[in-house]
């Protein structure tokens, strides 16, 4: 059973779910792939989508409660997928983000897909400095990334984390994708897998298919330090990191 850090299914808050028909199915999709608690990872402050602390806070209840009433086994937590900005510190400030832990140890952020804003490095500096770690949402669908590998080094070197979306890994999102995903893992750059699910086509779960296909590239201690990785962070706790390995720029990213 797997531990989901990163999904899209509370209803009407951004471009996952869009009702409480979808979300429930969704979380049955859940379930049949593996999955028995799940973060709810509303975007905020990503230009489009505001979803407050205590809004997500409130909605991930009322969901819960659905769930139980259609006897759905799924354990839903809050949280945000929070976008990068200048005033991300303010809002750390002001008390209106989200974990991915009950401790606020774990903050998963997000950059533009085409894009890392050059204030990046300083604003993920100062917000280590309080004690937090940064998880870097699906780096193997980010441009800027696809180009220039020794970011995401860089960044993983100098102590963030990263999550991988199983549906990359698997080929959801196209073989260059795919192919960048792979580098990832085989890299020591991603430290959990997580289904990003959204009520889109080609955005279900994939966690079961994914953490087959780890096993069998990477083996089984590799897949099961991921799931473990999954469970200490929503837990507060410590994770296991491997040396990164910066990847070598190949021919598969010359057209980004």
């Amino acid at each position: 059973m797997f531990v989901d850090l990163h999904s899209h299914l509370l209803p009407n808050v951004d471009d996952g779910s869009q009702s409480y028909r979808a979300s429930l199915r969704l979380a049955r999709q859940a379930v049949d792939n593996g999955i028995e608690v799940a973060l709810m990872t509303p975007h905020h402050m990503n230009g489009q989508y505001v979803n407050h602390k205590q809004d997500v806070i409130q909605l991930t209840d009322e969901f819960q409660k659905h769930l139980d009433n259609e006897n759905i086994p799924l354990s839903v937590f809050p949280s945000q997928e929070v976008r990068i900005t200048g005033g991300l510190l303010q809002q750390l400030d002001d008390d209106d983000i989200l974990f991915s832990d009950a401790f606020n140890q774990y903050l998963l952020l997000e950059f533009p897909d085409d894009d890392i804003p050059t204030y990046s490095r300083d604003i993920i500096f100062k917000i280590m400095q309080r004690g937090i770690t940064v998880q870097i949402a699906h780096p193997e669908r980010n441009i800027k990334f696809m180009k220039n590998p020794r970011i995401l080094f860089d960044l993983i070197e100098a102590g963030a984390l990263a999550q991988l979306t199983a549906g990359s890994y698997v080929g959801n999102f196209g073989k260059k994708v795919e192919s960048f995903s792979e580098e990832i893992l085989n890299h020591n750059l991603a430290h959990v897998l997580v289904s990003d699910a959204h009520d889109l086509p080609n955005r279900s779960f994939e966690m079961a298919e994914a953490m087959k296909k780890v096993e069998k590239n990477l083996g089984r201690d590799y897949q099961q330090l991921l799931e473990r990785n999954a469970e200490s962070i929503i837990d507060g706790n410590s994770i296991t990191t491997l040396k990164p390995e910066l990847i070598v720029k190949r021919k598969f990213f010359s057209k980004f």
